[in-house]
């Protein structure tokens, strides 16, 4: 007889307060429920995300986001078999109001809990959405986060290159804050690259000179800063056309610096596979933006390697991914006990040194 496992996750690492619900089986996974709040509109005055604030709306947002992915699932908190939450990487104070809502679920209840990583759950996504076998190459993109990682099960990853310096969604941020074009950046500079010409602002694409897997981003963004100043001495400002172009131009580095280091790594991970069939995935919100998809769909046409890009509500943050990262570690044996801590940084791949540095908080990435 098929057994089925039903899972609530609970997401909060940075600006979005999610819950979702997802029953699991032999059969795969089907997402009953997926809740997302998000909080554009509380930081739109500041460019960017303010820690704080994040974690007052997580707060006051996790326990209704909880409600209505039980109602929407049309199952009770008894009918839980497993309460899955972002326990890091991501802001400390929302993942701290996520953390303290499961536990208090957890006790309450008497279910199970499972603490999972951030990124894990971007990392599962493929699986979760297309059912992809292990191993697979990823390209987690997002705000926070650059990695090609192969993936070689639901706790298995190695990390093959790394952003040295910003992320591209972060760098997509800045970049939209530097052209007076609203946040979250990725989407509006998106927009704004359809009508502007790629090829008229000669922006660099760093670290494509040398070998490896590892990217950086800084350069670029400071390389479209001095692009826009020059400009504005030259003409007294910027007009919707220099707008459009810079961000066109912008979108193309990143694309060619994602597009290019993905074929690299594509070709280190068929070695580690050693014969075994290999998919390459994408995850991470800044996979949502179309251009980067035709740029990886192309690399994987020239060598025959199955493309997976998950739906766009999945790319970004959200608890349906937390949710079945949770339910795999929990099939797996995990469980976490009322201790369990929230972590501001939590890497994937533990064997290696850590890309950006440590701390007293550890590891960033």
């Amino acid at each position: 007889m098929e057994q089925t496992v039903c899972v609530l996750g609970i997401e909060s690492s940075c600006d979005d307060t999610a819950a979702a619900v997802v029953r699991m089986s032999d059969k795969g996974a089907q997402i009953l429920s997926s809740v997302v709040e998000g909080q554009n509109e509380l930081h739109a005055e500041f460019g960017g995300v303010v820690p704080e604030i994040a974690a007052r709306a997580h707060a006051e947002k996790v326990d209704g986001c909880v409600r209505t992915a039980l109602d929407d699932a049309g199952v009770t908190l008894a009918q839980i078999d497993a309460i899955a939450v972002t326990a890091g990487p991501g802001l400390i104070g929302g993942v701290l109001s996520g953390v303290m809502c499961a536990k208090g679920l957890a006790a309450g209840a008497g279910t199970p809990l499972v603490a999972v990583n951030h990124l894990a759950g971007h990392a599962l996504t493929p699986a979760l959405t297309d059912r992809v076998p292990f191993p697979y190459l990823l390209l987690l993109a997002s705000g926070g986060h650059c990695q090609f990682l192969y993936v070689a099960g639901i706790d298995d990853f190695t990390r093959l290159g790394g952003t040295i310096d910003d992320a591209p969604g972060e760098a997509f941020d800045k970049t939209a804050r530097l052209l007076g074009l609203t946040q979250p950046g990725g989407p509006a500079v998106e927009q704004a690259a359809r009508n502007g010409a790629a090829d008229r602002f000669a922006l660099p694409r760093p670290l494509l000179d040398r070998p490896g897997c590892d990217m950086s981003f800084s350069g670029l963004k400071t390389a479209l800063l001095r692009a826009r100043d020059q400009l504005i001495a030259d003409q007294g400002g910027i007009s919707a056309q220099d707008r459009a172009d810079l961000c066109a131009g912008f979108q193309a580095a990143v694309c060619d610096i994602l597009v290019e280091k993905a074929r690299r790594a594509l070709s280190a991970a068929r070695d580690m596979a050693a014969g075994q069939p290999l998919a390459f995935a994408v995850a991470g919100g800044v996979a949502a933006n179309a251009a980067l998809r035709e740029g990886l769909q192309g690399v994987c046409e020239t060598q025959d390697t199955q493309f997976i890009a998950p739906p766009l509500a999945l790319c970004t943050d959200n608890a349906a991914m937390i949710a079945y990262a949770g339910g795999r570690l929990f099939a797996a044996g995990q469980r976490d006990g009322l201790d369990v801590s929230a972590r501001p940084r939590w890497p994937l791949d533990r064997a290696q040194a850590p890309l950006l540095g440590s701390g007293k908080k550890g590891a960033k990435a």
